[in-house]
């Protein structure tokens, strides 16, 4: 997610998701110093939009086996709860989950593809 927080609300109402890139480590589900601001605007977003709800959906490429990637896709998804919550969004407003490497949005044959597929999601609810 880039930009405004307005235009992800915008993406929010108008498809009801948005991706949110946020750089891990490899086998990390530590958020990167460069991936904050991109959390902190969902915190924006958040504080500006008080009855707005999120599932927040972490997802992985396909590279490691899937009961390697499910835990990390809870795991990553869970660290940007944590984030938001350590922003000062409460809990209820929140839910995380992982789908591992079940839901690409592309081809995992190249290193662009794979890189788009680790992502966390924005879900409204």
């Amino acid at each position: 997610m880039h930009g405004s927080g307005r235009g992800a609300k915008k993406k929010l109402d108008a498809e009801g998701h948005v991706a949110l890139y946020v750089n891990f480590d490899t086998d990390k589900a530590t958020i990167r110093p460069e991936s904050e601001p991109t959390v902190a605007e969902v915190a924006t977003l958040l504080r500006q939009n008080p009855t707005l709800r999120l599932a927040v959906q972490g997802h992985t490429d396909n590279a490691g086996t899937a009961a390697h990637n499910q835990p990390l896709s809870e795991a990553r998804a869970g660290a940007v709860v944590a984030f938001l919550r350590a922003a000062g969004i409460a809990a209820e407003r929140l839910q995380a989950a992982g789908f591992g490497q079940t839901q690409p949005l592309t081809a995992n044959t190249t290193e662009a593809g794979r890189a788009q597929n680790r992502r966390v999601e924005l879900v409204k609810r």
